[in-house]
């Protein structure tokens, strides 16, 4: 199973380094957000979906150079491919769970904006960890 998915060290560090650059791209989302719902008054569903980009985006770069260090990519079209794998995964989850939730929250029960986006965060949270250990930078087996 270690050939697989590294060590508990791996997959905490990982973790962890998952985490630290999510409270980051949380902020940004949330400036992205703020700007484009309440700044240039963007209907809130259309600006949850560019600020999320945004936020993927950031993450990737991020996790590609950071958090899964350990598993670089051995060419530019690997890296292509998991930033594709990347959008799919994390982003489509993300921008999906984005939208419905905040269609319920803000939408339907009339949250603010800003806690009903961390709110979603949240919620999707587990799964885009997961999603990016075992999908995107999965370890190549020996």
């Amino acid at each position: 199973m270690d050939r697989l998915f590294g060590s508990l060290g791996d997959l905490s560090r990982h973790f962890w380094r998952f985490n630290i650059v999510g409270i980051i791209g949380i902020g940004v989302q949330l400036a992205v957000l703020t700007a484009l719902a309440n700044g240039l008054r963007i209907n809130y569903l259309l600006a949850t979906m560019i600020a999320v980009e945004v936020a993927v985006l950031h993450n990737f770069a991020w996790h590609q150079k950071w958090t899964w260090v350990d598993r670089l990519a051995e060419s530019r079209g690997e890296v292509a491919a998991r930033f594709l794998w990347f959008n799919l995964t994390n982003g489509g989850l993300s921008i999906i769970g984005n939208l419905i939730l905040m269609r319920i929250f803000v939408g339907k029960v009339h949250l603010h904006l800003i806690l009903a986006n961390i709110m979603t965060i949240g919620i999707c949270w587990l799964a885009n960890f997961l999603l990016s250990d075992r999908v995107v930078f999965r370890m190549r087996a020996a």
